[in-house]
């Protein structure tokens, strides 16, 4: 099965609801165990053989430029000459096995023209697409298997929602059921991680949101398939999601650590 095709981040957004560490960063780069979140999702991808990225930058996408064109250097161990500025390797701490091609896609842009604008970059190929600030440890071959099996334009991985609040279940007045911080079993929402055949891009007409018009045209016409994943997921929406992040990273219990 082809595994090498590119996956697209869309890194563009303000964050606004995790304000208290997006006014000075991209949400992208906000931290989780020292590392940005960013990273977290790439090295996921990177676990499964998917090293080719495309950045659709927007907010703050210097930083993340910034970000990439040092990492090679703050990976290695490495001496400077202070005389001419000249520098050697001491040690070569292998890096991560990535090509990122960082695009600035507009600051105001909304996720559909963000995508419509990578089109030349993507070729006429499918193309993996995600956000960049959500965490999960679904299975990317078997998300993969799944939308080459059911001919679609877009998979996407549909997920539980997570309870904000513990889930109560009651007979009359009498509490019968009484779970903290469960996972909600009812329904689906959309948890990204879409497989996409570039015959979708089609569908952007405009500067619009990904998630409705074009997916809402792609549903209706029977072209879009869901992934149902029962496993680990989680965005980084607030202040109250990056702390939970953060707790199971220090835990050592990350659930979307599959590397």
């Amino acid at each position: 099965m082809k595994k090498k095709i590119p996956v697209v981040i869309l890194c563009g957004g303000m964050g606004t609801r995790l304000a208290e560490q997006t006014e000075v960063r991209p949400k992208p780069l906000v931290e989780i165990g020292g590392r940005p979140i960013l990273w977290h999702i790439m090295k996921h991808y990177s676990h499964y053989g998917f090293n080719e990225f495309i950045l659709a930058l927007g907010y703050k996408g210097e930083m993340i430029k910034r970000y990439f064109l040092d990492f090679y250097t703050l990976q290695k161990d490495f001496s400077v000459s202070l005389e001419n500025g000249q520098v050697r390797v001491i040690k070569d701490n292998h890096g991560e096995k990535w090509t990122v091609h960082l695009v600035d896609t507009g600051l105001d842009t909304q996720t559909g023209g963000r995508l419509k604008r990578l089109a030349g970059l993507l070729g006429k190929e499918s193309f993996m697409m995600t956000y960049g600030d959500g965490v999960c440890d679904v299975n990317l071959d078997g998300l993969l298997r799944f939308h080459t099996q059911q001919k679609g334009l877009v998979t996407l991985t549909a997920v539980r929602p997570p309870a904000r609040f513990g889930a109560l279940g009651f007979a009359g007045a009498r509490i019968v059921h009484f779970k903290e911080k469960s996972t909600l079993h009812e329904g689906w929402i959309n948890g990204g991680f879409f497989v996409i055949e570039n015959e979708a891009l089609g569908y952007i007409k405009d500067d619009v949101m990904w998630e409705h018009n074009p997916m809402e045209t792609l549903a209706a016409t029977g072209k879009v398939c869901g992934y149902q994943h029962e496993g680990f997921w989680q965005c980084m929406d607030t202040a109250r999601d990056l702390r939970y992040l953060e707790s199971l990273w220090a835990a050592g219990n990350a659930p979307w650590k599959t590397w």
